[in-house]
C-alpha cells in the first residue's frame, strides 16, 4: 500500500469511527429496534427533536443506517456485519501495512522510563517476564495473576525460576484450585492493598509501578529499568522489603530443574541449596565492593548465611586464591558484590561471557 494510500485509510477509518454522542445513541437505538421514526428516536433518546434528522443523516452518511424517505420518515438498521464489512478490510489491510512501516524501538543499555499508561505498564510486565532467560521475580494482583497465567506457564516451561507473590493475600486464588506449582517455582501471598506491582527478570530488567496505575490511569505512573544499573533497586525492594514479609505460602519450591542452576539474587541462592545434600561449586561474576571493577570468580561453596531472616543472604566460596565471601546487591561486609550466580554439583560452571 502506497504511503498516500495508507494515509486516506487512516482518515477514512477515522472518520467512519467518529461518532458523537448524539449518533451513538441514535445508532445503538435503531439497532435494538429495528426500525424506527426520528420522533420514536427522540422518545428513547435524549437527543432533542430538532437535532434527530442531522444525527440519522449523518449515521445514513456512513452506511450504518437506511433512512426510508416516507411520511414520516423511517430509520432502518443495517445488519452490522454487512455495514462494517469494508471497514474491517480496510482494518485487516491497515494493520498489515502499519506492521510493515513499524519499526520496534531498542532497549537502551542503561534507560530509565516513567509511563503513566495501564495499557504500557502491562505491556511492559508482560515484556519483562517474556524477556527472562533464567529468573524472574514477580508480585501480583490475583488479576494480573490470571492476565500472565500463560506467559508464566510458558515461562516455566522453558526452565525459568519464578518466585511469585499475590497481593492481597485475601484474594489470592486457593491452592487446592489453582496449580501454583504451573506458573511459579515459589508462590507467596501477602497481605495490603498497597503492596507494588513489580516484575524483575534475571536482576536487571525491571518494572514497578502502584496498584492504583492499573486501576485507572488518572495520575499514576509506573517506573521500568531498562537494563539499568538502577534496576537492582526494584530487585533489591522485592527480596527483603515484600517477599519476606509474605505470610502466606501457597507452594513450596515445588523446584526439580537441574544444575548447573543460575541466580540473580544471592538470598534465593542460599535458600535453595543450603539445604542440599552435596558438595556445589560456583561461578560468580560480580563488581569487587572496594575497586568497583568487574570480577569473576570460581571455586567450592564452603560456607551460607542468613541475616535478619532472609533479608540478607552470603555465601564463601574457596577459590585458587583463598576463600572469597559474597553478598547480594550494594554489598559492603563482603568481598564481592554478586550479579550472576551459577551453582553447579560436580565443578564451578562454565563463564559466558
Amino acid at each position: 500500500m502506497a504511503s498516500d494510500d495508507l494515509y486516506l485509510t487512516l482518515e477514512r477509518v477515522g472518520e467512519r469511527f467518529n461518532l458523537g454522542e448524539y449518533e451513538i445513541d441514535a445508532y445503538l437505538t435503531v439497532l435494538e429496534h429495528g426500525r424506527l421514526t426520528a420522533s420514536q428516536i427522540a422518545d428513547h433518546t435524549d437527543i432533542p427533536q430538532p437535532r434527530v434528522y442531522d444525527t440519522v443523516r449523518s449515521l445514513s452518511d456512513r452506511g450504518l443506517v437506511e433512512l426510508r424517505e416516507s411520511r414520516p420518515m423511517k430509520v432502518i438498521a443495517i445488519d452490522p456485519e454487512e455495514a462494517f464489512s469494508d471497514v474491517q478490510s480496510s482494518l485487516d489491510d491497515m494493520i498489515t501495512n502499519l506492521e510493515a512501516r513499524y519499526t520496534a524501538p531498542t532497549r537502551d543499555t542503561e534507560a530509565v522510563s516513567l509511563v503513566k499508561s495501564r495499557s504500557t505498564i502491562l505491556r511492559y510486565l508482560e515484556d519483562v517476564i517474556d524477556n527472562a532467560e533464567y529468573e524472574v521475580a514477580l508480585s501480583l494482583t490475583p488479576d494480573l495473576l490470571v492476565r500472565f497465567e500463560d506467559d508464566l506457564a510458558d515461562a516455566i516451561e522453558s526452565g525459568v525460576s519464578i518466585e511469585l507473590l499475590i497481593t492481597p493475600a485475601s484474594e489470592a486464588p486457593d491452592p487446592e484450585e489453582f496449580d501454583y506449582d504451573a506458573v511459579a517455582t515459589t508462590a507467596r501471598a501477602r497481605r495490603g492493598i498497597t503492596t507494588p506491582v513489580i516484575a524483575v527478570a534475571d536482576g536487571e530488567y525491571s518494572m514497578y509501578a502502584t496498584q492504583d496505575a492499573l486501576r485507572d490511569d488518572r495520575d499514576r505512573y509506573g517506573v521500568i529499568f531498562n537494563r539499568s544499573a538502577l534496576g537492582f533497586l526494584v530487585s533489591g525492594f522485592f527480596g527483603t522489603v515484600l517477599w519476606t514479609t509474605a505470610e502466606r505460602t501457597l507452594s513450596a519450591d515445588g523446584d526439580e530443574r537441574t544444575f548447573p542452576r543460575r541466580y540473580a539474587s544471592i538470598r534465593r541462592c542460599v535458600k535453595e541449596i543450603q539445604g542440599m545434600e552435596g558438595d556445589f561449586y560456583a561461578t560468580i561474576k560480580g563488581r569487587d565492593i572496594e575497586s568497583g571493577k568487574e570480577r569473576v570468580i570460581r571455586g567450592e561453596v564452603v560456607g551460607f548465611s542468613f541475616e535478619g531472616g532472609e533479608r540478607v543472604a552470603g555465601m564463601s566460596v574457596e577459590t585458587e586464591n583463598g576463600i572469597v565471601t559474597v553478598g547480594g546487591q550494594v554489598a559492603a561486609l563482603e568481598d564481592i558484590e554478586a550479579h550472576e550466580i551459577r551453582i553447579g554439583t560436580d565443578e564451578p560452571p562454565a563463564y559466558e561471557r
